[in-house]
């Protein structure tokens, strides 16, 4: 069965933050910032709690920065994003973690006038950034897990069927996993609640990815409709999507992590993984 359980605020360290949340919420996998998700720095993080948390045998993944845009046409920020995903990598190797995602980014900051080549620009961008990082990853190492985003904006990958352009650019790497967001795929048009919508998109994910590459589900229900383009969570059931569809990803997936990003603080990741693990 599909593991379920939260992100998790790791005040005090992040063992012992974590494994306390994780305990609180009834997580059997949780994932954590390792670094300050809204800025550039790099801590070098605590080899107690590293170890602590590697050694305590609980399945953990790394959500790098959300500043990070390996596809942004402004040199500086791809620079950053380069170096941010290099630590998250690096500390993922030191806590054990299964995996870091991160956000598949945007075309931003391109002067290209040609239409697409915008595009084209920042996907090669991405391949030269990238590639050398995957290669670099030893068998102790994290997977690097791919989310796609809502659609808004210049987004490089929203739909499933984005997933395909993305994943050739970086010559499908093994180590180049993916991480579905329920939510964002919702708002990117993917209508779940429809008759065959999960079998429907879920399709469409394995056609541009292929078969083993969803290493990580962020359960989220959506505040708004599908097809919004915004990225806006809620509770478990208590929004657009609804409880059914996550009933049938859980059996769709069910060698998958699902992890919920939900509002509510601890209480409501409590009541959404309790809902998640009867829904499996």
């Amino acid at each position: 069965m599909a593991l379920i359980g939260s992100h998790a605020t790791v005040t005090g360290g992040l063992a012992t933050g974590g494994l306390g949340y994780a305990a609180e919420v009834g997580a059997e996998v949780i994932q954590v910032f390792a670094s300050n998700p809204r800025g550039w720095a790099a801590g070098p993080g605590d080899t107690a709690q590293d170890r602590a948390l590697r050694e305590s045998g609980l399945p953990v993944f790394i959500h790098a920065p959300y500043l990070i845009n390996l596809g942004a046409g402004d040199p500086s920020v791809a620079r950053k994003s380069a170096d941010a995903i290099a630590h998250a990598l690096r500390r993922g190797g030191e806590i054990g973690a299964r995996g870091v995602v991160v956000h598949t980014g945007s075309a931003a900051g391109w002067t290209d006038g040609v239409e697409g080549a915008a595009r084209e620009s920042a996907l090669r961008q991405i391949r030269e950034i990238v590639l050398p990082l995957l290669d670099k990853l030893g068998d102790e190492d994290p997977d690097l897990l791919l989310e796609p985003m809502a659609g808004q904006g210049q987004m490089l990958c929203a739909r499933a069927g984005d997933l395909e352009a993305y994943l050739d650019t970086l010559e499908r790497h093994p180590r180049a996993g993916v991480c579905l967001d329920t939510c964002h795929m919702f708002a990117a048009g993917h209508d779940l609640t429809a008759e065959g919508g999960v079998r429907m998109m879920l399709g469409e994910v394995l056609t541009a990815a292929g078969p083993g590459r969803v290493r990580l589900v962020h359960a989220n229900d959506s505040l708004l409709g599908c097809g919004s383009k915004r990225d806006r969570h809620e509770g478990i059931g208590s929004g657009a999507i609804g409880a059914e569809p996550f009933r049938e990803l859980l059996a769709a997936l069910p060698d998958v992590p699902f992890v919920v990003e939900t509002p509510g603080g601890k209480a409501g990741h409590a009541r959404d993984i309790a809902t998640l693990k009867g829904l499996r």
